[in-house]
């Protein structure tokens, strides 16, 4: 698997629900209020917002927070101005890395990331370094379980989708961001149930990690994912399965 769906798989095999959704609704509050500013507060004329709000729904958050936050991007409701800033730079054993954040202090979230990296065998690079690497799709998963696979695929494709796989029981569905809502309104349409969907980024290569080097990456990539104001993280890393069970035992 690439960085992407690896680093992706670790942590939904190690998150705890409830100890990760205070983090999860701080992250979504900030992507709400963002795309409100941006965009404005009507999500059938905003894109962005309209995946914000069923990211937040799909994770339980409350109706009213997803509005309070949609209020205070429109203006409506006094709160923090957030800026978008995008690190990138490598980690160790030459792994490429991109860090997303929301900061409401530009230097102070510099100054840290700087800090994470360096900590932890990394280093923070000049803009463009490892962009180029990354290439910015539609992911939308559905559980395989009780899922016609054909029928599946062919909602999907009509839909505008590039590809999909199953991967140990679950359907991932590639789209391009520009037909991401067009194949998830179809889905959701034909009845089908979403595990989850995002736009995120996906390396066009990959690093193959050593069992030395593995658990260095790891935690560098555990350390930038729990920042406060680093809403993803993205890596080209590949560590095999392997590895991934004996670092775990």
């Amino acid at each position: 698997m690439s960085g992407h769906s690896k680093w992706h798989s670790i942590k939904h095999k190690k998150a705890k629900a409830d100890a990760q959704r205070g983090k999860i609704f701080t992250r979504l509050i900030k992507e709400l209020t963002v795309a409100a500013r941006m965009g404005g507060g009507d999500p059938d004329s905003n894109a962005r917002l309209r995946t914000a709000m069923a990211t937040a729904k799909a994770a339980n958050m409350p109706a009213e927070n997803i509005d309070r936050a949609v209020k205070k991007g429109t203006g409506e409701l006094p709160g923090v101005t957030y800026e978008e800033i995008t690190y990138e730079g490598y980690g160790p054993a030459g792994v490429a890395i991109m860090v997303e954040t929301m900061t409401d202090n530009k230097n102070r979230t510099v100054a840290e990331i700087r800090y994470i990296m360096g900590k932890n065998g990394g280093n923070v690079g000049a803009g463009g370094c490892v962009a180029w690497i990354f290439h910015s799709k539609g992911i939308i998963t559905v559980e395989a379980e009780g899922v016609d696979e054909d029928e599946l695929l062919e909602i999907a494709l009509e839909a505008g989708a590039e590809d999909m796989v199953n991967e140990d029981g679950v359907f991932q569905i590639t789209t391009e961001p520009a037909t991401f809502e067009d194949v998830r309104s179809a889905l959701e349409k034909a009845g089908i149930e979403i595990a989850n969907a995002e736009l995120t980024k996906i390396p066009e290569n990959t690093v193959d990690v050593s069992e030395k080097d593995a658990p260095k990456v790891l935690r560098l990539m555990d350390a930038l994912e729990n920042h406060d104001d680093v809403q993803n993280v993205y890596a080209n890393f590949d560590i095999s399965e392997e590895i991934l069970a004996a670092l775990e035992e």
